[in-house]
């Protein structure tokens, strides 16, 4: 039989995870069906629940549900439970496992697709919360020289470091989390994990933040990301979007479930040509 396999939140209408996933299997061979679920924000677990009971074998979660998700299970992987938040989740017969890919898939856009390598940098991440808390700690382990985390509630950057002050010690890498209007110095990577691009606002942050030719990556993408683009680009900065990010978190998410790596660098370039 097909597996089958989802997205769920709420929005969800937007998600182009079916179209990655199911060229994803077309290219590796894979027999399994994906789907998109729009849940009540009430129902998540109850939606899971019903989806497993259904035959699914996994499935994404992305807003509002990546912090609920995690709390499903005490199965997560290290990363995970360091960003307290999943957004992928496996069903090996009665157990959960859950998992955070956003970050790996982060990073492997910034390395592999733009072909910036972050080790011994100074990266700039803008936000506190569930985004940031998912890409913080694969940012760690590639080992910039510092990485500042700037947010409107400071105390909220604070609690972020804090909590992943043990790896950037493993990995020598200096966090720092100053007060928002603080951060003015150049930065080699600068990273928005806000939500100002989703609503329309400004960049939270000043172009001095940009060094020259830096690259600025926004974790939104396509029309919702075009403002921080443009930002990025009017102050000499190399301008990323996150459609790399997504297809990067895919694939990790389709070994997880499938445990084949599908060829993302392809699928990227197909899905930009497509949305063009």
């Amino acid at each position: 039989m097909t597996d089958q396999y989802c997205v769920i939140g709420n929005p969800v209408e937007h998600s182009k995870s079916p179209w990655i996933h199911a060229r994803f299997a077309q290219l590796t061979g894979q027999d399994l069906r994906y789907e998109k679920r729009l849940v009540e924000r009430d129902a998540f677990a109850r939606s899971v629940q019903a989806f497993r009971a259904e035959g699914g074998k996994g499935c994404n979660v992305t807003v509002p549900f990546k912090f609920e998700a995690a709390s499903l299970t005490a199965r997560q992987s290290d990363r995970a439970r360091l960003a307290q938040a999943c957004n992928t989740l496996r069903f090996d017969g009665p157990d959960v496992f859950a998992d955070n890919t956003d970050g790996v898939g982060l990073v492997s856009d910034i390395t592999r697709n733009a072909g910036i390598d972050p080790a011994g940098r100074d990266v700039l991440l803008i936000g506190a919360g569930g985004a940031a808390a998912g890409v913080l700690g694969p940012l760690i382990e590639a080992r910039p020289r510092r990485i500042v985390v700037a947010n409107r509630t400071q105390a909220k950057a604070v609690l972020l470091i804090e909590r992943h002050a043990a790896l950037a010690a493993k990995h020598g890498v200096r966090l720092e989390a100053p007060a928002l209007h603080e951060v003015r110095d150049g930065f080699h990577v600068v990273i928005n994990a806000t939500a100002s691009s989703m609503i329309g606002a400004a960049v939270p942050v000043p172009p001095s933040v940009l060094r020259p030719g830096a690259l600025a990556c926004d974790l939104m993408y396509g029309s919702a990301a075009q403002g921080f683009v443009e930002w990025a680009q009017g102050h000499g900065a190399k301008a990323r979007d996150g459609l790399g990010m997504l297809v990067e978190q895919a694939a990790e998410a389709f070994l997880i479930w499938r445990g084949v790596r599908p060829p993302s660098a392809q699928v990227l370039a197909e899905l930009r040509a497509t949305l063009a």
